[in-house]
């Protein structure tokens, strides 16, 4: 697999510098300052690449753009009101600017309102370092007692929501605001930034839409952008929810195997594939990892190697960022699915026969405590993973390694 970084852009205190010593081969990087719905100039898409290609003194990197995480889909696509007609054609527009530029791996994701969500983005691990954190009861605090979103009771247990009573008569003013802000947080630089009024309005536009339409909404918008990916030579590959079970009354649509078989069936052409992310999809005990990895591997399209450890074996469920080959997943039986997977497509001839992966989120440990970069992305705690997968990859690729 190639080994990729994820960089969001100048203002990003893990520089590329950094990424090129940690051994990326490539940079998987987005225009977050672009509105959703907004088209990705051409102008903007080669100023980005630019600026993977050299460092701010001028000398050259040694890396390239190589795939766009994310090319948002808006929310007005999602639910097919407002301007998403128009937003459609954006997106078309923006799939031929990157087709031109030269980049062919488009990562993108189909959840309502919230991208991924955590209740604590600097949790303590037993080492010292940090981690994030997704605890039910807190997000049931923030559901319940702070969004006070109706009918959020009754989507959880009686035993988490008084639970959730409970912490919430125990926290202050602080803490209440600090686990809303961990639940609200974006990427750096991006346009979307929740209040919760603004949360609640969004939450709104969602009144009538179940599962089976928002899937029906996902499968119609790609309808109408695979034929052009598969036209343009892209490869388009949809990241699972996270995490991978319904929140705040939204649906989830994206978030076991039958969820992306009925997707890929329904606009069964290659450029339709799967962003393949270990943590998101291994935060559910029923989601065989491996298996997946195996009945799925001829449209995936880009790979997302991380460890969750859930608290228990049920759905919904805590969890936390675990390290790269601890967690819940057996990394190692992922990681030899990926590598057959690559070498069945080597036999065929596939020119895609490589597929980039990047070491995703990693606990803050030693001068990534101090250096305050996105929460998930340090540098040393990435570097310590993508090391870890590198040594998985080698072993498993050597021949005493194999059977």
């Amino acid at each position: 697999m190639r080994q990729t970084w994820r960089w969001f852009g100048p203002a990003d205190k893990v520089t590329l510098a950094d990424a090129r010593q940690a051994g990326a081969e490539g940079i998987v990087t987005a225009l977050h300052h672009i509105p959703s719905g907004a088209i990705w100039h051409a102008e903007e898409i080669e100023k980005r690449q630019r600026e993977v290609a050299f460092h701010p003194d001028g000398s050259m990197t040694h890396l390239k753009w190589e795939v766009v995480e994310s090319l948002p889909v808006s929310e007005a696509i999602r639910t097919r009101t407002g301007e998403w007609r128009a937003h459609v054609v954006h997106y078309r527009r923006s799939l031929e600017n990157l087709a031109r530029a030269g980049i062919r791996t488009i990562c993108y994701n189909f959840m309502p309102v919230l991208d991924w969500t955590r209740t604590d983005l600097a949790w303590r691990v037993g080492h010292g370092g940090t981690a994030m954190r997704f605890d039910l009861a807190d997000f049931a605090v923030f559901d319940i007692h702070i969004l006070k979103r109706r009918g959020a009771r009754d989507d959880f247990s009686p035993a988490v929501a008084a639970e959730a009573d409970r912490r919430f008569r125990d926290m202050d003013d602080a803490r209440r605001e600090a686990l809303a802000a961990n639940i609200v947080a974006g990427l750096p630089g991006a346009q979307e930034h929740w209040t919760l009024e603004s949360l609640r309005e969004h939450l709104a536009a969602y009144a009538g839409i179940g599962p089976e339409r928002l899937r029906q909404n996902l499968i119609d918008f790609l309808a109408e952008v695979a034929p052009d990916a598969e036209r343009l030579g892209l490869r388009l590959c949809c990241h699972p929810d996270d995490p991978p079970f319904p929140l705040l009354g939204l649906p989830r649509v994206m978030s076991t195997l039958a969820d992306y078989l009925a997707v890929l069936d329904a606009v069964d052409i290659p450029a339709n594939g799967v962003t393949f992310c270990t943590g998101s999809l291994g935060a559910r005990p029923d989601n065989d990892l491996p298996a997946m990895a195996a009945a799925l591997g001829p449209r995936i399209h880009f790979v997302h190697l991380r460890n969750v450890r859930r608290d228990t074996d049920e759905v919904p469920c805590s969890f936390f960022e675990d390290e790269h080959l601890a967690g819940s997943t057996d990394m190692v039986a992922v990681v030899a699915a990926l590598l057959a997977e690559e070498a069945r497509r080597r036999e065929e001839g596939r020119a895609d026969a490589e597929m980039p992966m990047r070491p995703d989120h990693g606990q803050d440990i030693l001068d990534d405590l101090s250096r305050g970069a996105q929460p998930g992305y340090p540098a040393i705690g990435r570097l310590k993973g993508l090391a870890e997968l590198r040594g998985v990859m080698a072993a498993l690729s050597h021949p005493a390694g194999r059977p």
